[in-house]
């Protein structure tokens, strides 16, 4: 049995375009540090990461972070996109962390640790690569990329797109979503989970973020091939999780990375959901890589 660990709750304040913005993230665990980055969704949180960072934090000090615009971090009205988040990433690592950090992300939070290790690899010890992911929703459907920001400049209006967020996350529409793609057992997807996350779209604010996620903004890669060169570029020991049950077209992108010479990598039980569902196998993976 997994012994709980206490936990501190913190705020960044973030400095962009003249504004102070609010992150949540919390921390636990004493030793070297190691960062933890929730994946991208409507849903996106840092408690979806908890029962990870609770068995690393047996040995390390963990940070788990919620993104801007999720969780419990500011949801300002702001144009969410690909370059805000490399550099609040860049920006938060370099003032909260005093020597080279281990970070350990999911989905597209993955991606977007490739890139700023890309960028500055001096910051980082070690990557761990839970399901990581560059497409958002509407591009892997292949909705031209025209479309997908029209649709999500309609969700950013005031009453238009307040009814079309609304549609896109009612109970049944997230039960549904998480069938499909999330978890593979439906059986632990119970009303009192359903409604937790069902609660996390509820929030003021709450549509800006994760309307840029699905349409694509967010995605942290422009191509295939900038995935492969950056992976293949990466000078710190990396390692990628795939999840057994993955959407086939996510997983290939996976089994792309798998291939590169310079990255380990473990296939494991689960989906792109497969931090939260399947945290043991994931977190005892991640904890003997690092």
């Amino acid at each position: 049995m997994i012994q709980s660990v206490s936990s501190s709750i913190q705020y960044y304040q973030w400095q962009y375009q003249g504004r102070t913005l609010q992150v949540a993230y919390e921390t636990m665990g004493e030793g070297s540090p190691v960062l933890l980055l929730p994946a991208f969704s409507t849903v996106s949180t840092r408690k979806e990461i908890s029962a990870v960072a609770e068995v690393l934090a047996e040995e390390f000090q963990v940070v788990m972070l919620d993104w801007l615009g999720f969780g419990d971090s500011d949801r300002a009205n702001l144009n969410y996109a690909r370059s805000l988040y490399q550099q609040f990433l860049q920006d938060f690592i370099q003032a909260t962390f005093q020597e080279a950090v281990a970070v350990v992300a999911a989905g597209h939070g993955a991606g977007y640790a490739m890139q700023v290790a890309y960028n500055d690899p001096s910051q980082f010890s070690k990557l761990v690569l839970i399901a990581p992911t560059w497409k958002g929703p509407l591009r892997v459907m292949g909705v031209p990329k025209p479309i997908a920001n029209g649709v999500k400049n309609l969700v950013r209006l005031p009453l238009v797109g307040q009814a079309l967020y609304a549609l896109n996350t009612t109970r049944g529409f997230l039960k549904f979503m998480y069938r499909q793609h999330v978890y593979t057992n439906s059986e632990r997807l119970t009303p009192e989970f359903i409604a937790q996350k069902h609660d996390i779209t509820q929030q003021p604010g709450a549509r800006f973020a994760p309307a840029a996620f699905v349409t694509g903004g967010l995605d942290p890669m422009e191509s295939r091939e900038e995935w492969l060169n950056v992976a293949r570029s990466l000078p710190i020991p990396t390692k990628i999780i795939i999840g057994e049950q993955s959407p086939p077209k996510s997983k290939a992108e996976m089994e792309a990375l798998a291939e590169l010479p310079n990255i380990e990598h473990a296939n494991l039980p689960g989906s792109l959901g497969m931090h939260e569902e399947y945290a043991s196998p994931v977190a005892k993976a991640a904890k003997s890589f690092l």
